[in-house]
């Protein structure tokens, strides 16, 4: 597996983790979910040219 591909996978599972499921998460609404899932579109558009 690439470097690439492993940040993807990480990725992936930390934007599952942010969804605000829990009750005392409801609060935080949809930051911590859309920073992250944000990162992910810069990765994957990284990797898509070939810098990563």
């Amino acid at each position: 597996m690439s470097l690439g591909t492993i940040l993807i996978i990480v990725l992936i599972l930390v934007l599952i983790g942010a969804v605000p499921a829990w009750p005392y998460s409801r609060g935080w609404g949809y930051g911590p979910s859309g920073i992250l899932g944000l990162i992910l579109v810069v990765v994957l558009i990284l990797m898509l040219m070939g810098s990563i």
